[in-house]
């Protein structure tokens, strides 16, 4: 189902994690000519989360395109991603693109570049809030919608109980996903697992099915998590089927061959391209994009009736 038609109907990270700071991405082989400027771009991501592979491949491909050095940080925590933000403030960068999915502790901080003149945009998390804090644009998913899809796709594969499994507790963004998943398909039970440690996860969810057997469905908010519940449901020897959202090379080719429903999809390259080059847009030529509004670029299924089309590009790191 097309992002359009999904939208008729009804945005995670690498291996290196916690408070990174990093150059890269940007390179000198820009192929925009003019001046150079710098963009920081800090978010939230998760030890072990392979969505912000594809964030970060997304936006290190806009700053080669356009010239640009980007300065890429990440911390797990709103606090410490907060002080991220002002030391990108403070090394007097051109531009930012920053995650909210911890509004309360990084969106002030955010706020404080925008005041400071610092062109600003928001992406993945903070959709509901990102003009309060000054954000110029946003690129990602109507989470809520996204989830209130995922209920009516279990509704229609005749589910009788679903869990959801949220990795980060407090995080909007997920919290929001299984928030629409129970408003369509009301019968479904949160579960939080704390999301840097598979083996919980896995023993988690597989004591909640022993537990109940009456779950028939597992949704799990990330890849690497829906590969754990597999590894659950083989455990217990539970019947349940997997729906995720977002997709890693594993996951897709857990789609292809019948062992997840569908993936919800967000596009996240598209997140990181996108903030990365609207930003040189603004910065070079005064655009806004938007219209005032949110650029969405998901939700939209993966699953059976797409995936061979979809695979090169996660082989790619481009979804």
């Amino acid at each position: 189902m097309s992002v359009a038609a999904l939208s008729a109907v009804v945005t995670g990270c690498s291996s290196q994690g916690g408070a990174q700071q990093q150059g890269g991405g940007g390179g000198t082989s820009g192929t925009v000519g003019g001046t150079r400027y710098t963009i920081a771009m800090i978010t939230h991501e998760q030890p072990g989360d392979t969505f912000w592979d594809r964030i970060r491949a997304g936006a290190q491909d806009a700053a080669r395109a356009h010239n640009i050095e980007l300065k890429y940080s990440d911390a797990q925590a709103g606090p410490e991603q907060a002080t991220l933000v002002q030391n990108a403030i403070d090394s007097r960068v051109d531009g930012m693109a920053v995650t909210l999915a911890y509004v309360e502790q990084v969106g002030p901080a955010a706020k404080a570049a925008a005041d400071r003149g610092i062109p600003t945009v928001a992406f993945n998390a903070g959709i509901e809030q990102y003009r309060q804090y000054g954000a110029k644009m946003y690129f990602g998913s109507d989470e809520s919608l996204a989830g209130q899809a995922a209920g009516q796709r279990l509704t229609q594969d005749g589910a009788r109980k679903a869990i959801c499994v949220i990795q980060e507790q407090g995080h909007v963004a997920l919290e929001a996903r299984c928030a629409g998943v129970q408003k369509t398909f009301p019968n479904t039970e949160v579960v939080y697992v704390q999301g840097t440690d598979l083996a919980q996860v896995r023993s988690t969810i597989g004591a909640k099915l022993q537990e109940d057997p009456s779950i028939t469905h597992v949704v799990t908010l990330g890849a690497p998590w829906a590969l754990t519940a597999l590894e659950s449901i083989a455990d217990t020897g539970s019947k349940a089927k997997v729906a995720t959202f977002d997709l890693n090379v594993d996951a897709a080719k857990a789609i292809q061959d019948g062992k997840i429903m569908f993936a919800i999809d967000q596009q996240p390259y598209v997140q990181g391209y996108m903030s990365v080059a609207s930003l040189w847009l603004n910065l070079t030529n005064g655009n806004d994009l938007g219209g005032g509004g949110p650029i969405l670029t998901g939700p939209s299924f993966v699953d059976k009736s797409n995936i061979d089309q979809i695979v090169p590009y996660a082989r790619n790191n481009k979804r």
